[in-house]
């Protein structure tokens, strides 16, 4: 998977208040991030705030972070709201969720030259998901709202 997209990297949301949250943002290049040559395991879900079933999948992502949090897996949210809906509505739901894991905000709008460069299965629909373990050279892709007991299946098939 060669792609070169930037996310805007949303830092320590745990246990702040989501103004907080607008000052500790950084730009993070996802292909760099996600095909480094380390073992681990990366879960990148694609989803939105407005997306139901993606909201609904929401925590079992966390559940899979902290169950595999001393064993190279890496969940990264990856949110597909738009950029000027981050302090007013991504910021908001991410704090009022309590989500634990990372999220990221897409800041690419051609969707024609991101979406192939994730899987050549994806139609573009959300909730979508990678694993990817680049020392392993093991990938799935799914195009579905996933469950933990699903997550965990698949994440012992790739590691």
């Amino acid at each position: 998977m060669k792609f070169a997209v930037t996310v805007f990297y949303i830092l320590g949301f745990l246990g702040l208040g989501y103004g907080q949250h607008v000052n500790s943002i950084k730009l993070v290049d996802l292909e760099k991030r996600i095909t480094n040559d380390t073992d681990t395991l990366y879960i990148v879900n694609f989803w939105a705030t407005w997306c139901v079933p993606c909201v609904k999948e929401l925590p079992a992502f966390d559940s899979i972070q902290a169950a595999y949090a001393d064993k190279n897996v890496k969940v990264l949210l990856v949110s597909l709201d738009f950029k000027e809906d981050l302090e007013s509505k991504l910021l908001p739901f991410i704090a009022n969720k309590k989500v634990k894991s990372e999220v990221v905000l897409l800041d690419e709008t051609d969707a024609n030259y991101f979406i192939p460069r994730i899987s050549k299965e994806w139609s573009g629909a959300i909730p979508a998901t990678l694993l990817q373990n680049n020392r392993k050279k093991t990938t799935a892709f799914f195009e579905k709202k996933l469950n933990y007991a699903f997550l965990k299946t698949e994440i012992e098939k790739i590691q």
